[in-house]
């Protein structure tokens, strides 16, 4: 029988309710043990999910013996400090992305996972789904060529949210960018073989998040007093191998509709992922090829189910905290960039 991985939740708040509804489904683990400062939420989780030991304190949980992993669940601000306490103290960790607020922070939590010999693992889903397997499957045949351009939009019409901390920077580290850029952002960079950026150039604007709103919406009302990132954020990403990346991100824009989509071009090939489908030249003639089937993989499950593979056998992570911290890097350097008005130079 399969070894029961034994659990600790860090930030027992809306993302953790659904890694423990899964958690279950996928079985052969056990959340032991929960941590938030917040008591009633603390509370309620507990009982909801039968979870017998609570810690206000993360510290206090990763002293745990019986623990074998923890699940880093907290707004972006304090991804860092409990991750990187549970790798101390000799547990696996899974992060959920961002994998912290700068890449300085990700460094930080990569070297400890290093010195400890644990599993860093960033939550990066969208890498996971069957689109985007079937996807970089073509890429890695060699279907597509050599990778020249990527461009990428995770957009929303009027999608700030109107819970939690997502419109205050100094807890989030900025907004649609590091919130749902980052989901594309990493996917994009999976797909096309995680090359090393070397340069960002960038642009972030605030003009409706920070204002009464002025139409309804089905996110609700946002607390406008308090915003402070950015509602569109539009960056460029050049890598070391030569190919480059264009990103659009938006809680808010005057736009026609809610976008997200990633179009790869090569030199053999180029492809869509969401649907689907991959264009090239063949039989004398321009095709659009479409996939049949993909598979009906849910991607958050899978990320829950690969990391506690990884923790029983010990094989690598296909979401590596490596992979979280060039992530960061690409997104610090488009925030730096709009804050300096110049192309940032990556390290």
């Amino acid at each position: 029988m399969a070894k029961k991985v034994k659990i600790g939740i860090v930030g027992t708040g809306g993302i953790a309710r659904h890694h423990a509804n899964l958690l279950k489904k996928i079985g052969d683990n056990e959340i032991v043990a929960g941590c938030d400062i917040k008591p009633d939420v603390l509370k309620d989780y507990a009982e909801t999910y039968g979870v017998a030991k609570t810690f206000e304190d993360y510290n206090d949980l990763v002293k745990l013996k019986e623990l074998d992993a923890v699940s880093v669940c907290t707004p972006n601000g304090v991804h860092m400090p409990p991750a990187v306490a549970a790798l101390k103290a000799g547990k696996h960790v899974i992060c959920e992305k961002p994998l912290a607020m700068n890449a300085s922070e990700c460094r930080k939590m990569v070297k400890a996972a290093k010195e400890a010999g644990k599993l860093l693992v960033i939550g990066f889903q969208q890498r996971f789904s069957p689109n985007s397997q079937t996807i970089k499957r073509a890429i890695d045949e060699g279907i597509l060529g050599k990778i020249l351009y990527v461009r990428a939009k995770a957009l929303r019409r009027r999608g700030i949210p109107s819970w939690g901390v997502f419109g205050q920077k100094e807890l989030n580290g900025g907004g649609p960018l590091i919130d749902i850029g980052v989901h594309t952002l990493e996917c994009c960079h999976y797909l096309i073989g995680k090359p090393k950026p070397i340069a960002a150039s960038g642009q972030c604007y605030t003009y409706i998040g920070n204002k009464k709103p002025q139409a309804i919406c089905g996110w609700g009302e946002w607390d406008y007093k308090t915003y402070n990132v950015e509602d569109l954020a539009v960056g460029f990403i050049r890598f070391e191998n030569g190919a480059t990346l264009f990103l659009e991100s938006s809680f808010a824009a005057h736009i026609e509709k809610d976008s997200g989509e990633i179009t790869i071009m090569g030199t053999k090939g180029g492809a869509t992922v969401d649907p689907p489908q991959i264009y090239t030249d063949t039989a004398g003639a321009m095709y659009n090829m479409s996939p049949q089937f993909c598979g009906k993989q849910d991607c958050f499950e899978y990320k829950l189910s690969h990391f506690l593979d990884c923790v029983r056998t010990g094989k690598k992570s296909q979401a590596p905290g490596e992979d979280g911290l060039m992530v960061q890097q690409m997104l610090d350097g488009i925030y730096k960039s709009s804050e300096l008005g110049k192309e940032i130079r990556i390290r």
